[in-house]
This record gives structure tokens, C-alpha cells and sequence, in this order.
């Protein structure tokens, strides 16, 4: 059941977006399920969960991108509540708030990140504990982003997105605006349109990148494999492109997972928010946030 929140005190946690910063398809398993090569960061903005002691399951939704979870009968934070429950050998009860700031089908993993959320904020909430194999394999069972969204930091992704490693150290203050032109995008259709699905992997990481010019400077070098498919399907998406590309202050810009998101990345968050700005007032009727990236 989905209703409108109440607005009592809480535990609240932020489920922040995630973003691909360069995405290689590297091939595809006989179950369909493919591999893939990716380095994954969070930021730029995000969903907020609320978590309060209730006798039931109950889950409520607002926010700007609400309208488009409401006729979901089995929202991925009440699976992620039941399949925990379940583990802990508890009754899933609690009252879950989601205000939804993320758009849906973007390619940010808004879903994965408030699934994640949930299951770390429902920890706090029935005060238990879980080893973190367990919680990987719960977070596993219902997606394959959900188990990077727990990490919620800076990694690479292999596998099919299950086998992570910890991603270089980003400069400080790196600035990200992130850009969603109000265009759905199906991931399964624009797998599908791919003609090429087994590509190289990502070059060698540096442990560290000093400054946002060389992040921007390796990323060039990379790839997100889905790119061109997902443009076929919205075109819509290549303008978005072009716009971060000519803002000045923008050093690198791609489209994230599947899209239609993309992000520009910035020296520092004061030059993401000018420019978050800037393409607010040239195209009001895209979806543009900012922030910054861990």
C-alpha cells in the first residue's frame, strides 16, 4: 500500500544517485545476464528515506517523481523489508517514507540506492546486526546494483555489476550536475539494441586522481558502451550532451548506465552549482541537480 507521509521524527537516511563514470559492456552470460566493467561513483543528488517503528509494512511515497511508483505493487524497499525480515527471523514492520527526488527508468539506480538504503536504515531501526556476506546476498536477490549501492562509494564494478573492488581516491570538492532530460529509458530495449557486446575493459585505474582535470583527462580515454543505443532510442539525450559540453566550466560530460542522465563533471561544487543554474534557466523543462561525488 502507498500513501502520503506523515511528517513525524525519524531516522533519515539519503539514498544518493549512481553514477556510471565510464560503463564497458565486456560480454554476455549464457543466462543473458551481462558482464560488464565499471567505475561506479554516488552523488549529485538523491532520494530521502524515512524509517519509524510501526506494527505493520507500510510504505509511503511523495515527491517530485512519486507519481510514477504509485501503481508499483511491490516497491523494491517493501522486497528489500521482507527478504531482511525473513534473514533476521523478524516480523517486517515499520513505517517507510520515501520522498522521491530521483527520476525513474534514469539510469542513476534510483531503485538499487533506496533498496540499499532500506536495508541499512531497517538495520538501524530493528537495532540487529547482519554479516556483511549476508547482506550482499540479500541486496543480490534483488538486483544487480543494489550490492554497489550498500558500498555507496567510489568502486569498480566487474561481473555483472556483483564483484567490487574499491574504486581510486577522487579529488576533493569534484563538482557533478546531473542532467535527465524527463525521458524514460528501458535498460532491457536498449540492451537489446546493442551491436556489440563484447568490448575491452577499462584501462588501468590510478590509486588516485589529484585533481578533476585528470579524472576528466583518464575518463576520456573511456567508454559507456550503451551510449550510442540509448541515443538511437532518445535523442533527446545527445542535446543534454552537447549542453554540459558547452558550458564553460564543464570539464567532462557522458550519460550515465542506460540513461537518458548525464553528467558534467566540475573543479568543485560552487562550479557544478553555477552551472546547474545556468542550464535550469536555458532549459526549465529538464530535470538538473548538482552536488558532490563520493
Amino acid at each position: 500500500m502507498i500513501s502520503q507521509p506523515s511528517n513525524e521524527n525519524a531516522l533519515v537516511l539519503q539514498a544518493p544517485a549512481k553514477v556510471n563514470l565510464a560503463l564497458h559492456i565486456t560480454g554476455q552470460r549464457e543466462d543473458g545476464f551481462h558482464l560488464l566493467d565499471s567505475l561506479v561513483v554516488f552523488g549529485g543528488a538523491a532520494d530521502r528515506l524515512v524509517f519509524k517503528p510501526a506494527d505493520r509494512l507500510h510504505l509511503s511515497v511523495s515527491g517530485p517523481f512519486a507519481e510514477g511508483l504509485r501503481q508499483e505493487p511491490d516497491n523494491l524497499m517493501v522486497r528489500a523489508a521482507r527478504l531482511l525480515a525473513d534473514e533476521l527471523h523478524l516480523p517486517a514492520k515499520a513505517e517507510l517514507t520515501l520522498e522521491k527526488h530521483l527520476p525513474i527508468s534514469a539510469g542513476v539506480g534510483g531503485g538499487s540506492s533506496d533498496a540499499a538504503t532500506t536495508l541499512l536504515g531497517l538495520l538501524r531501526l530493528w537495532e540487529r546486526t547482519i554479516k556483511d556476506e549476508k547482506l550482499r546476498v540479500i541486496a543480490l536477490k534483488l538486483g544487480a546494483d543494489v550490492p554497489m549501492c550498500l558500498e555507496g562509494s567510489c568502486l569498480r564494478a566487474t561481473g555483472i555489476g556483483d564483484e567490487l573492488s574499491k574504486g581510486p581516491r577522487l579529488p576533493k570538492d569534484l563538482g557533478l550536475v546531473l542532467i535527465n532530460p524527463r525521458v524514460p529509458i528501458s535498460t532491457p530495449g536498449i540492451f537489446k539494441k546493442l551491436k556489440r557486446k563484447t568490448n575491452d575493459s577499462m584501462g588501468p585505474i590510478p590509486s588516485a586522481f589529484l585533481s578533476a582535470v585528470a579524472l576528466a583527462d583518464w575518463l576520456s580515454d573511456q567508454r559507456n558502451d550503451l551510449q550510442m543505443a540509448a541515443i538511437e532510442q532518445a535523442p533527446v539525450i545527445e542535446t543534454v550532451l552537447q549542453a554540459l559540453v558547452d558550458d564553460g566550466d564543464c570539464l567532462f560530460a557522458r550519460m550515465s548506465g542506460s540513461g537518458a542522465t548525464c553528467f558534467g563533471l566540475f573543479q568543485s561544487i560552487k562550479h557544478a552549482e553555477y552551472a546547474a543554474r545556468r542550464l535550469t534557466f536555458t532549459h526549465p523543462n529538464w530535470w538538473v541537480s548538482y552536488g558532490g561525488v563520493t
